[in-house]
């Protein structure tokens, strides 16, 4: 049986002793009923999990590292997956299974059909919320390094800062994912629920690293589309 993963945004080293943070002290000990010399892996995106004993219980958890283990988790093909905002449910699926299958960045963009708005205080709750997922995907899959959430921005600008390949899916494209070279990084534009406007296709078709892929004659829905081409990226030049 597997030791309980926690992340903590702090330093960690051999021999210390860690007073962990308030939602991990009540997970440990409210929800799994861990008691003292009870043990724990604890990481901070270092690329290491670390072995720690349980000293002290109650509403701050102290624990004491005996050991460290470094463990490469990251692909070797750097994914970053720019996600038209989708609802609720359908976007917080996107950003833990692609979490769970490798991805190292994800950027929120906001489109003409994105039919989620929001002002300041709930963008920053929304963020936060992803963020949560993003920790508990890794907690879960065992990821010692920790995705990049960037803040959600518009499809154009997006689009404006490219630096890399930027792959866009199209079913008239001829051009599949096999006839592709070797990649070890890349962009993924993915459209919302209704899909790219015209202008937003020609917009992205104008980019100066754009190429059109095909996954195939069926339309695919936003929150398959990306981790469907997360998952044959994968399969193809990462790690899976």
């Amino acid at each position: 049986m597997s030791l309980p993963r926690f992340y903590q945004k702090i330093e960690l080293s051999i021999d210390a002793s860690v007073n962990l943070d308030k939602d991990a002290s009540h997970h440990l000990c409210k929800v799994l009923r861990l008691k003292v010399e009870d043990e724990v892996v604890l990481f901070n995106g270092d690329g290491c999990n670390y072995l720690a004993r349980i000293s002290s219980t109650g509403k701050t958890v102290i624990v004491d590292i005996k050991s460290r283990h470094c463990v490469e988790t990251k692909s070797p093909i750097l994914i970053h997956l720019g996600q038209c905002i989708s609802k609720n449910e359908r976007m917080d699926f996107t950003i833990q299974k692609s979490v769970e299958l490798g991805v190292h960045q994800i950027t929120p963009l906001i489109s003409e059909r994105v039919q989620f708005r929001f002002d300041e205080k709930r963008k920053q709750k929304k963020l936060n919320h992803w963020r949560k997922i993003i920790i508990s995907a890794c907690e879960q899959s065992g990821r010692t390094d920790i995705p990049e959430l960037n803040e959600p921005v518009p499809i154009e600008e997006w689009l404006d800062n490219e630096q890399t390949m930027t792959l866009l899916f199209d079913p008239n494209s001829q051009t599949r994912l096999k006839d592709l070279q070797t990649l070890s990084s890349v962009r993924i534009l993915i459209g919302p629920e209704g899909g790219f406007s015209a202008e937003e296709i020609t917009m992205a078709k104008q980019s100066v690293h754009y190429k059109a892929i095909s996954l195939g004659p069926r339309i695919l829905r936003t929150e398959t589309a990306g981790l469907a081409i997360v998952s044959v990226l994968q399969s193809r030049f990462g790690d899976l």
